[in-house]
């Protein structure tokens, strides 16, 4: 006789179970009566936990998220810094993203939703490699503290990372990678502000 699951259990369960339905059959045919017979329990249980299939869908990929955590590397350097984390990322978050690019037809119609808040939920609150990143950089010198101002600049290695996963459907390649970090992120990260004085400088 099967134990009875309970609490966070259960509800790892619910979403493994959903997480596999959505990557097996997409949005589309995704359907919460499937997720339960995966997860060998009854409806009623999920409907107690989320309203309706979008609400677990998103519950799902923020689980299949936390469960690919990465560390932020710590080289030494910026360049060292992005290329190591970027790695990290084609090993442990390139199928995260590949999924959620080809298996949510109609998820963004039925909620009004967009790629950016999805990623938000991926995030699920946790601080992101970006900012670690150049927050490090800016410490050491290497980067102007203005650049802090700039939310956009300071996300745009990984956009193009993403980018780059969402246009081939795999991993980035090494020599991408490289492109990515060496023409365009280090020369506008380590730019300086006007007058040519940096900002940030190391720690003393």
């Amino acid at each position: 006789m099967q134990q009875r699951r309970r609490g966070k259990e259960l509800e790892d369960a619910l979403l493994g179970a959903a997480w596999a339905e959505l990557t097996e059959r997409g949005y589309a045919a995704f359907t919460l009566e499937a997720v339960a017979k995966r997860a060998g329990t009854s409806t009623p249980v999920i409907y107690r936990r989320w309203a309706d299939k979008a609400r677990m869908v998103e519950a799902a990929i923020a689980h299949a998220g936390s469960r690919r955590v990465i560390g932020v590397p710590d080289t030494g350097s910026l360049r060292g810094d992005l290329i190591a984390v970027m790695h990290a990322a084609n090993t442990a978050r390139a199928d995260l993203l590949v999924a959620t690019a080809i298996h949510l037809d109609g998820y963004f119609a039925d909620t009004g939703s967009n790629p950016e808040r999805l990623r938000e939920l991926m995030l699920a609150g946790r601080r992101s490699a970006a900012a670690t990143i150049v927050q490090r950089a800016v410490r050491r010198g290497e980067a102007d503290a203005s650049v802090l101002e700039e939310p956009r600049l300071v996300s745009l290695p990984f956009d193009l990372f993403r980018h780059e996963v969402l246009m081939t459907l795999g991993p980035v390649a090494d020599d991408a990678v490289e492109r990515i970090v060496d023409d365009i992120a280090v020369p506008l990260l380590t730019r300086r502000a006007p007058g040519g004085q940096p900002q940030g400088g190391a720690d003393q």
